[in-house]
């Protein structure tokens, strides 16, 4: 990439040995009130100095690759010109002439939007949000010294909203990408990109959490939330660490204003690089697939399985022929840990199972009756339009039924099927099915191990 980053690794040390020096100064010996002050003050001052030095180095190291990115879709639409006679009027009246011979006109209008983004390859791939460009009938890209080139859309993925975009230029500065698995709460961030079009403006906060999700921003969601102050038009650029690493994409903002409010999301730096990888390798993303039904355990379901707690998720059902099944997944399993990871939800394995490579085999710990039980799973490739199937491998409608009458004290309206199978019909709002998850649609085979199949009502 062409930038030393020894004199940047060099400055991080000394601020940290200044802020151990700083620590062990506060927890020890003050001086009197009445000794003179002046030599640690001006230690404190070039401590701060120090600190100021290094946001400093991070910011120049990175602005040079971040880009202002301007997209520009053209609205095509008609509109009615009027005729006017010499004379300036009409022999039979102005309305007579407008319905019959007034003419459509064909206009064309220019609807901008900007954002930011983050080269990642010196010749011109560039990383942003799938919503900066999506639609664009023109993308323009400016680099941080003013010039502007023409981009073409690599590859976009909505479902993480991330996108690559490409300009034609070589030796480009190029943004280092880090590890977001290693950041922790309380690290400190810097988001870079041009809020309202103010191009090259850093600011800085912390790490307020890592793995937020149910956003309601995109399908895959897995955020790192900051209160580095993020604005429309900082999509797409990067969230970095003091190292000068890039660790997320920012995507959106929490407000009710429409501007800053401390809250701000950033796509893990690591999903990110998947999706982009894929996108320049295919022009499209192949995620992993295990072909298991899930949802979370709550305390219900914990008492009900067995489980020690609520940690791990709960295989409600799985997928024939899938490679769950082939690996002997069975429903009732609670998934515990995904190679070598603790599983703590279901969207937490959903995310690690998708950026899985195909083909990839993996191990995976489940707890069935009270016994781990170890599986090794080949990872297959997830099949289009599955979360849109409605059956076994698909994933839990959040649509959990609306009808109010007629439910058993569990909150569920049944029927049976031709095979002796009780279905759930509708699911009551509020109730403990619709806690568990359970949708209209879902066949009940088993309660407490208990095959339901010809059962009569449900217990």
């Amino acid at each position: 990439m062409g930038r030393d980053l020894k004199g940047l690794k060099l400055l991080i040390g000394t601020a940290l040995l200044v802020a151990v020096s700083f620590g062990l100064y506060m927890s020890g010996a003050r001086p009197s009130p009445a000794a003179d002050t002046s030599a640690e003050l001006q230690k404190l001052q070039e401590s701060a100095q120090i600190f100021a030095k290094l946001f400093n180095e991070v910011s120049e190291y990175v602005k040079p690759s971040v880009v202002h990115v301007k997209a520009t879709k053209v609205l095509k639409t008609e509109e009615f010109e009027r005729f006017h006679p010499p004379s300036g009027e009409f022999p039979f009246g102005d309305e007579f002439f407008d319905r019959f011979f007034r003419g459509r006109v064909p206009k064309e209008f220019r609807q901008q939007g900007f954002g930011s983004g983050v080269i990642v390859d010196e010749r011109g791939y560039i990383l942003t949000n799938n919503h900066v460009v999506e639609g664009a009938d023109e993308i323009a890209v400016t680099l941080g010294e003013k010039k502007e080139f023409k981009a073409t859309v690599i590859g976009a993925d909505p479902p993480t909203d991330v996108a690559v975009i490409k300009i034609e230029a070589e030796k480009l500065p190029v943004a280092k990408l880090g590890n977001s698995d290693e950041i922790k709460i309380g690290d400190w961030a810097i988001a870079i990109g041009n809020p309202f079009g103010l191009t090259q403006t850093v600011t800085a906060g912390i790490i307020s959490a890592t793995g937020r999700a149910n956003v309601g921003i995109a399908d895959y969601e897995d955020f790192i939330q900051t209160d580095a102050a993020i604005n429309p038009g900082n999509s797409g650029g990067p969230l970095v660490n003091l190292k000068g690493e890039v660790i997320g994409i920012n995507t959106a903002i929490f407000t009710r204003t429409g501007g800053y409010q401390g809250i701000g999301f950033a796509i893990p730096v690591n999903m990110a690089k998947a999706v982009m990888n894929s996108l320049i390798a295919k022009g499209k993303v192949t995620r992993g697939w295990l072909g298991v039904a899930i949802q979370d355990v709550t305390e219900d379901l914990a008492k009900s399985f067995g489980l020690p707690g609520t940690k791990g998720v709960l295989a409600r059902d799985v997928t024939p022929d899938s490679p769950a099944e082939r690996a002997g997944m069975q429903r009732g399993d609670a998934i515990m840990e995904y190679e070598g990871k603790k599983v703590s939800d279901a969207n937490h394995l959903r995310n690690m199972i998708a950026q899985t490579e195909v083909g990839k085999v993996v191990n995976i710990n489940v707890l069935r009756k009270g016994t781990t039980k170890g599986l090794t799973v080949t990872i297959g490739e997830q099949p289009a339009g599955l979360f849109a199937a409605a059956g076994p491998g698909a994933e839990p409608s959040k649509d959990l039924g609306m009808i109010a009458y007629g439910f058993d004290p569990a909150g569920i309206k049944i029927w049976w099927d031709s095979d002796g199978w009780p279905v759930i019909e509708a699911v009551s709002p509020g109730s403990p099915a619709q806690k568990s998850r359970l949708k209209a649609g879902d066949k009940i085979l088993k309660i407490n191990d208990k095959s339901m199949q010809n059962a009569g009502w449900l217990e």
